[in-house]
């Protein structure tokens, strides 16, 4: 059987050992902690569910009054004020400034700056016209005289230079190499000696003896840190990693086993307390349902629903009834007062003006059509309707 490890295998996860530490810490742990977590668990429900009901039922509805109330003392206002006097304000201002200011300088840059910029532009092409002309010929004089006086006289004077050039350069030459051989023999060789015979030698002896004093510093503090290191070692390093091995792993072990014990065992307590807290919710709920909902329900579909139906069908239908009868009545009666009024304010125009006389006809309308256009009153053989009468004083 092979044992090895290919390249491409990988191993399952072996479940780590539980030594009898642990199992012996985990049960009372897990009880404790859950007697503890309980009540807080059932606390920390009742208080999320009293912050749902109040975040749903009051401060969202007092949220939403409140953001009314501020766009209605803050806001409308404003937008009120902008909307019906700022904007109306400004455009008026507007149309103001542009009929006082942008047309007047409109019409003055179109009939007084356009022709005098136009005169000036060509006043300005003129005068460049002619001082191109004068700069030209001063232009043409400048290099005839540079090309017939200056340039000769500069030729002239350069090779003088040239020629003066090369006097100084070879005096200069000669001075240079004799002060360069003076140097030479006088500085140069003598120093050279000086170094190599002189101050090389004692140069290599002062630094043989600075070596050897810093070998022997070296070697004395060498020895110190030996003798420091060794004493620091078995008087504090050996004692602390002795206590470190023996004394502070062991007990962070059995500590670090106990908090995650006590870790797990929360979240066991703390899922345990939800579903104990679920249950007693659920529990109260069924209670409170049965204790108050059920009775009133009950009330409800069986006393308040068929009081309401006989209230409904004996009491309010007949007073709707009767309240529209005379709804109608009252609507009736107003218009017959209306056309009695109407009648009346006829009948006396009437008596004042007379009737009315028939205009013309035109050529091509026919004369009923006209006639039955011109009338506001109807006619005294018409045919009787509800608000005509046929008595003497009212007929028309």
């Amino acid at each position: 059987m092979n044992l090895e490890k290919t390249p491409g295998e990988e191993r399952p996860p072996q479940a780590r050992a539980e030594g009898c530490l642990v199992v012996a810490i985990r049960i009372p742990v897990r009880i404790v902690v859950l007697v503890l977590v309980v009540p807080v668990r059932m606390v920390w429900d009742a208080l999320a569910v009293g912050g749902r009901l109040l975040r749903d039922h009051v401060l969202r509805p007092v949220g939403r009054a409140l953001a009314w109330a501020a766009w209605a003392v803050f806001v409308w206002p404003f937008v009120t004020a902008w909307r019906y006097a700022v904007v109306p304000v400004g455009r008026g201002l507007g149309l103001l400034g542009h009929a006082l200011v942008v047309v007047p300088l409109v019409r003055l840059y179109r009939t007084v700056l356009t022709p005098a910029g136009h005169a000036l532009a060509v006043a300005a092409l003129a005068t460049a016209a002619g001082l191109g002309w004068v700069l030209g010929g001063i232009g043409k004089a400048l290099g005839l005289l540079y090309a017939h006086v200056l340039t000769p006289v500069g030729r002239a004077v350069a090779g003088l230079g040239r020629g003066i050039g090369a006097v100084l350069a070879a005096v200069g030459t000669g001075v240079c190499t004799a002060v360069a051989w003076l140097g030479r023999y006088l500085l140069v060789v003598p120093g050279v000696w000086l170094y190599e015979w002189v101050l090389a030698p004692v140069g290599r002896g002062i630094a043989w003896a600075v070596r050897g004093l810093l070998w022997l510093v070296r070697m004395i503090f060498t020895g110190i840190g030996l003798a420091g290191y060794w004493t620091l070692r078995v008087l504090l390093v050996l004692p602390a990693l002795a206590l470190w091995r023996w004394v502070l792993v062991p007990v962070g072990h059995v500590l670090a086993v106990i908090g995650r014990e006590i870790g797990a065992a929360l979240g066991h307590a703390w899922r345990i307390a939800g579903y104990l807290s679920l249950a007693a919710g659920r529990f109260l709920g069924r209670l409170l349902r049965w204790i108050f909902v059920e009775p009133v329900r009950w009330a409800y579909r069986t006393v308040l629903t068929p009081v309401g139906h006989v209230v409904r069908d004996a009491v309010l239908r007949p007073a709707a009834e009767a309240v529209r009868g005379a709804g109608r009545v009252a609507r009736e009666a107003l218009a017959a007062a209306r056309e009695s009024a109407r009648q009346a304010r006829a009948d006396f125009r009437r008596m004042l003006f007379g009737t009315p006389g028939k205009p013309l006809p035109a050529p091509s309308e026919p004369v009923s059509a006209v006639a039955g256009s011109s009338r506001r009153e109807p006619e005294a053989d018409g045919t009787r309707t509800l608000g005509s009468s046929k008595t003497a004083l009212t007929k028309d």
